[in-house]
């Protein structure tokens, strides 16, 4: 991975802004890491446009159900690449591509509630007005499955890559926070999210940019 650009969330509103102003419908897609900061940057993003401007669809309202991986064998594992439902992913973003043209005044994306370990259905409202649509995910630059037809409608991808020993903290303190206790969460940060996070460091290149909040309290090095 390139050394990423230290950058703040001042200027990343100003970039996202920008985009929001070209005059067509634009998909911002911000991806990195288990832990990398991705939801809270993105929700930060849309808080700071406005929701004339823009709206948060998050990847992760494509989980399979805990039902569905307890079929497949893959429960254990919830977070892996194989472990979502990356082609209706990749349709609800050419239906948000389409949406802005006219064929549809209203498209309705899943969202994924921790409390309940479960995506709930047609949750999140976009209306075809607002110009920019921020997506976030882990993994956006995939190159293998539905991944690249997705990657193929988001106009621009940033990828969050904060210090390691930040991402773990942020990951264990969330483990904990959804009912985990310290061992567990532990246990999850280092083993399936951590090779989740490997795969995706590898994919890292393929973004627009690469980028370290410098107002996060993180060293920039």
């Amino acid at each position: 991975m390139r050394p990423p650009a230290s950058c703040t969330l001042a200027e990343l509103v100003e970039r996202a802004r920008v985009l929001a102003g070209s005059g067509d419908r634009r998909i911002l897609g911000i991806t990195g890491a288990p832990g990398a900061g991705k939801s809270t940057v993105a929700a930060q993003l849309v808080a700071a446009l406005g929701p004339e401007l823009a709206v948060l669809v998050p990847m992760d309202g494509f989980h399979l159900s805990n039902a569905v991986l307890e079929s497949l064998g893959r429960r254990d594992r919830k977070g892996a690449h194989d472990t979502f439902d990356d082609a209706g992913y990749a349709a609800l973003l050419t239906r948000l591509h389409r949406s802005a043209a006219g064929t549809e005044p209203l498209v309705y994306a899943p969202e994924f509630r921790r409390e309940i370990e479960e995506s709930v259905g047609s949750a999140l409202p976009v209306p075809a007005t607002v110009p920019l649509v921020v997506t976030e995910g882990n993994y956006l630059l995939l190159d293998s499955g539905a991944w690249p037809r997705a990657r193929a409608l988001v106009d621009q991808t940033w990828f969050l890559a904060p210090p390691e020993d930040v991402r773990h903290t942020r990951l264990m303190a969330r483990h904990e926070a959804y009912g985990k206790g310290p061992d567990e969460a532990r246990f999850w940060t280092l083993g399936s999210d951590q090779r989740n996070a490997e795969l995706i460091g590898s994919t890292a290149d393929r973004a627009d940019l690469v980028l370290r909040l410098v107002d996060d309290g993180a060293p920039t090095g």
